[in-house]
């Protein structure tokens, strides 16, 4: 199969899932060595799960199919360009590339607007919309950084 198939594959996801209950019009497949191991689409309201965006749902489904929290020489074929959550959840999957078919603008112009937190994530702290407070752990808590950096049991990723 070549990148237009996969890309007509994570369209039709997102039209189908429009026939249905299960949330908004995104489809997402991952790809490794030329043929599918994930399929998701958007279930957000069905799930009542805010993350239960297209691409996350094809990540968790690769991952379980591929038995690995890594996707690293995978690619992901998405019906529109992913949101911030989705795309921070791709990098942490080490997907190789990601190929997208409509744009934010496109999503934003039927009420899947991402601006605001594309443009909350670059402010400061203290001027984001949401509030964001850190209070110092407390006295005595251990360090689950220094706990983790002494495990045996640590897997590196």
């Amino acid at each position: 199969m070549d990148e237009q198939t996969f890309m007509k594959e994570a369209v039709s996801l997102a039209c189908d899932n429009t026939k249905g209950t299960k949330g908004g019009p995104f489809g997402a497949i991952v790809v490794k060595d030329g043929r599918i191991v994930g399929r998701g689409v958007n279930e957000v309201t069905s799930a009542n799960d805010p993350t239960a965006h297209a691409e996350v749902q094809a990540i968790r489904d690769a991952c379980r199919n591929l038995d690995s929290f890594q996707l690293a020489g995978c690619d992901v074929y998405t019906s529109c360009e992913p949101c911030p959550m989705c795309l921070g959840a791709l990098y942490w999957a080490r997907v190789r590339t990601v190929y997208f078919g409509f744009d934010r603008d496109d999503a934003a112009a039927a009420g899947f607007d991402d601006s605001l937190i594309y443009e909350e994530i670059g402010k400061p702290l203290q001027d984001r919309l949401l509030p964001m407070v850190r209070l110092e752990p407390a006295p005595g808590s251990a360090s689950p950084f220094e706990l983790w950096t002494q495990s045996a049991h640590r897997r590196e990723y």
